[in-house]
Order: structure tokens, then sequence, then C-alpha cells
């Protein structure tokens, strides 16, 4: 029977926010109690496919690491580590490279809107992250990846990558991974603007949850959110055509483990003047720990890395005979 393997990374650049918390880390934390071994890492190589700091990079590395241990991700029962300890990543990602086809990454639309109308000056590592992510995934051999709606043409190309590469070698050596369903809370939009992500790259703080925030700024912004004149429906079909109502009880919604219809159960019919005290209660009573948790860790930068050499160990531990199996079905020497 194949061993579950769960894996899923974050990108090292800027800092996570309630939407990366509920969409993703406190999900990761969740699956704990699966009986599976899980992989969480922090993409620091997907990161430099456009221009970082490489001091900010490093600290950025170890503030997403914190943020997995404050959400917490226990690096006993959950692997976490930095994507570039590994090398097998960029081993396994070059022979992909040359498994992938053109054409499949020509419809990545991710990086048509990174890359924008001026594409010629983009990274060729833009182009080819997907081939990473591929990688990333197939290295460990994992059965199950965690992916929002942006990053499931990515997935696709995992699968085929792996198809392909079974197919051409003649072995079934890679598994076909799987999506796993991420549940409500996946997708968190912005306090300013209900048609749009929340984004640690938003010019706007305002515009979001930072993990970091304290119990009064996160008040303070959930007070300044962006909502309409009309009071919440009594039933979840009220909620379409009013984006940001529809966000703000679907916060209230993942964090306090209610269904959207028993928040509008007891909201329906009342405006946000009653609506916000309640919503920013329930955030800053979920979120002020692992804040406080975070914020702790981030004063000590040696336990963030004892923890991420554990992780290490373990990755490379799982990836070196993957590597080593597959320069021997592909014929490099060595």
């Amino acid at each position: 029977m194949t061993t579950k393997r769960i894996l899923s990374g974050i990108q090292a650049s800027g800092s996570l926010h309630l939407g990366n918390y509920l969409g993703a880390l406190k999900k990761f934390a969740d699956m704990q109690n699966d009986d599976a071994e899980r992989f969480y890492f922090i993409a620091d190589l997907h990161a430099i496919t456009v221009w970082q700091d490489p001091e900010k990079l490093l600290s950025q590395t170890r503030e997403i690491a914190a943020c997995y241990l404050a959400a917490g991700v226990d690096p006993q029962k959950s692997t976490i580590f930095p994507q570039s300890a590994v090398v097998g990543h960029v081993e396994l990602a070059w022979i992909f490279n040359c498994v992938a086809r053109l054409g499949w990454l020509d419809r990545m639309t991710q990086f048509k809107d990174k890359a924008g109308k001026d594409k010629e000056r983009a990274s060729v590592g833009l182009y080819t992250y997907p081939v990473l992510q591929a990688a990333d995934i197939l290295l460990y051999k994992a059965t199950h990846v965690p992916v929002g709606e942006d990053q499931r043409q990515h997935l696709e190309l995992t699968r085929d990558v792996a198809k392909k590469f079974n197919h051409d070698f003649g072995v079934e050596y890679f598994p076909v991974p799987e999506t796993l369903y991420q549940g409500p809370g996946a997708r968190i939009m912005s306090l300013r603007d209900g048609m749009a992500k929340m984004s640690k790259s938003d010019p706007s703080d305002n515009s979001r949850i930072n993990l970091t925030d304290t119990a009064d700024v996160i008040a303070s912004k959930i007070k300044k959110a962006k909502s309409d004149a009309d009071v919440l429906p009594e039933a979840e079909d009220g909620l379409v055509g009013r984006p940001e109502a529809k966000n703000l009880v679907g916060i209230y919604a993942a964090l306090s483990g209610q269904s959207v219809a028993q928040v509008l159960a007891e909201f329906g019919g009342k405006g946000f003047g009653a609506f916000k005290p309640a919503l920013a209660d329930v955030v800053v009573d979920k979120m002020s720990p692992v804040s406080e948790r975070l914020r702790a860790l981030l004063k000590e930068p040696d336990e963030i890395d004892r923890a991420l050499m554990i992780g290490v160990e373990k990755a490379r531990a799982v990836a070196e005979p993957v590597v080593k199996d597959v320069k021997k079905i592909v014929g490099l020497w060595g």
C-alpha cells in the first residue's frame, strides 16, 4: 500500500496574513492528525524568479518557518524545511525540464499574469517555475497536494510530467499526485476589495490581517474593512453580488468553525454596525495567540533554525534516494 504523502510550500516573499493562515497554515496543522507523512517547505528558490534582496530573503525564509511553527505545525510530526537546502529540487527540476514540453509551459496562465506585457524581460526561472514545482512534489513522491485555484494548472503539469517520465522510461516510478480539497477558508479576499484575493503584495496594509498584527491593529482593520449599506441576508443566496459581505461572513465562519448558513442564522437582518464588532472579537480571539507566538519566535532565530535543521535532515533522507533512482533510470553516470 502506497504511503500517503502530503506536500505543500509557501513562497519566501513578504509577510503572511490571515488568508495564508486559513487557506494553508491552519489546515497544515489540522492535517497532523491524518495518517500521512507531511512535507511543508519554504519556497525560497521560487521566490528568486523575481528579484529579491538577499538579506531580506533570508529573514523572510525564517519568518515563514516561524509562521508554520506559530500556527501549530509541529516539526516532530511534519517536515518543515527551506527548499534550497535540499539539492534534489534543482537536480530533478533539470531532468524534468527535459521531460516537460514547451507547449505545456506556453499554456501556463500564471506566467502571462506575472510577466505582463514585458515578458521578454522576465527571468527564464519565472517561465519554468511550474517545472521546479513538479520537482518539488515528485521528489518526495507526494500523493496529495493541497492547492488553491491559482495553482491547479501547475498541479496538472506535475501530473503530466509524472505520466510522461513513467511512459518514456518504461517505469511506474512516480505516483500521479491528487488534489487535496482544502475546504472552507481556502480563499480569503482583501478587506478593501471583495473581488481581489488578500495579498501580501497589496500596497495597502489595511487590505489584510498580518500574522504579526496586534489585537488592537486587528480590531481597527476589521472596523475599517469595506462593507455595504445593506443588512446581512438570512440565507446564503442573499450574498450573491455582495463580495465584501460574503468575504467578511466567510472569515467569521472559517475562524468560528461554523458554516456560512449558521453565521447568517445568527446575524441575518443585522447591519455591519452589529456584525463587525462580533467579527473583530472572533478574529482577535483566534489570531492573537498565533501572533503572540510568532512575534516571540522571531526574536529567537536560533530556535527557528533548529526546527529547520530537523526538517532538512528528514527531507534529504527521503529526497536523496529518489534522485539516485532517477539518475539511474535516465542513464546518468554515477
